[in-house]
């Protein structure tokens, strides 16, 4: 199976959408499946730990977790899409940092990217041998949650690139 791991419902939901999901759990994580995909919605940062617990449910042979990131380069457009474990056809590869909290000085970050799970997502799936993070620039170090619709809007417009990685 396929694991897909989002922080945020609003980062899923597009997700869900695009490949028809169904529900199948709320508590301790939100989780939805279909055929050969499971993924989950976990909240955010140390959080994501609990991927574990589904990693000892399911028989996962690859990861992917797709979320929302800052940035510190005002060059890059919002909306863009990266890759920051793999260097792929078609989508760029950047840097990434995980904060506990929000980062808003750009002097303290040595990574183009930022967010709050990526570190963790990774420690949870180290056993895992195909694994994958993509992120979408969502502000340049902005502390201001973005709305739900928001990122939905640029999660969605990510897909068509990602989607073959979920196979």
């Amino acid at each position: 199976m396929t694991l897909i791991h989002t922080a945020l419902f609003a980062e899923a939901k597009p997700i869900i959408e695009h490949l028809k999901l169904r529900f199948i759990q709320k508590k301790p994580y939100r989780l939805y499946q279909r055929d050969n995909i499971v993924l989950a919605v976990t909240g955010m940062g140390e959080k994501t730990l609990i991927i574990k617990e589904i990693l000892s449910q399911y028989y996962i042979k690859k990861a992917i977790n797709i979320g929302i990131a800052g940035c510190k380069d005002k060059n890059i457009p919002i909306g863009a899409l990266f890759c920051t474990t793999h260097n792929l056809p078609h989508i760029s590869h950047s840097t990434i940092t995980t904060v506990k909290k929000p980062l808003n000085n750009p002097h303290n970050l040595k990574t183009t990217l930022v967010d709050m799970e990526t570190d963790y997502f990774l420690e949870a799936t180290k056993d895992i041998k195909e694994v994958y993070v993509f992120k979408v620039v969502s502000d340049y170090l902005d502390t201001t949650i973005p709305s739900k619709q928001f990122v939905w809007e640029i999660i969605e417009k990510s897909l068509k690139d990602i989607e073959v990685y979920f196979k």
